[in-house]
């Protein structure tokens, strides 16, 4: 019966929650995968720039 209780907790909980618009979700969905791919990117950049230099200066 405690699993019955918490379902039904959950769903008046839930019906306090402001949920986004359709075009909020859109919106920020877009922004994560732009963000994503920018800091993959950045990242990937970072990574070639050190390895190039260790290979250089460093491993002989």
């Amino acid at each position: 019966m405690q699993f019955i209780e918490y379902i039904k907790e959950s769903k008046g909980e839930l019906a306090h929650v402001t949920w986004p618009t359709r075009r909020q979700a859109v919106v920020f969905t877009v922004l994560v995968i732009v963000l994503s791919v920018f800091t993959s990117f950045y990242l990937g950049a970072f990574d070639s720039l050190f390895t190039t230099i260790i290979k250089k200066f460093i491993v002989r």
